[in-house]
């Protein structure tokens, strides 16, 4: 659980590192996260890309008390493709939106295979009752 927080404490404190890297400042938005256009996101340097979207991820989730305290790299890491692929294909869509509705995507997703795997788990249980070896 350790190694969640390093993880976090990183992404966050990367991004406003970009601010003072040489050549990228000039094409950073210059407002809040929740602010930015698709268009000035695709602007930014694409290493920088999925480190901007664990800190605003991190900054959106930061309201909700029962995931404040939790990374969830494994969504992130399927939010950062649809992010860039949406706000490349919108660049006049927000940012903020568009990260939003990838979580809720991801989230939805991960929803549903979990019902699954129960169903699945609860036929395996009914086929090991009903056929005991």
């Amino acid at each position: 659980m350790k190694s969640h927080y390093l993880v976090l404490a990183t992404a966050i404190l990367s991004v406003p590192a970009l601010v003072f890297a040489e050549g990228v400042n000039s094409t950073l938005p210059q407002k809040t996260v929740n602010q930015w256009t698709c268009a000035e996101f695709v602007g930014i340097d694409d290493q920088f890309k999925p480190k901007a979207i664990y800190w605003a991820s991190a900054h959106a989730k930061g309201g909700k008390k029962h995931k404040a305290n939790v990374l969830n790299i494994e969504g992130t890491e399927k939010v950062i493709p649809i992010v860039i692929d949406e706000c490349t294909k919108q660049p006049k869509a927000t940012f903020w939106e568009k990260l939003k509705n990838a979580w809720q995507t991801v989230e939805t997703s991960a929803k549903a295979d979990a019902k699954e795997i129960k169903s699945n788990l609860g036929d395996i249980k009914t086929n090991v009752i009903s056929n005991p070896e």
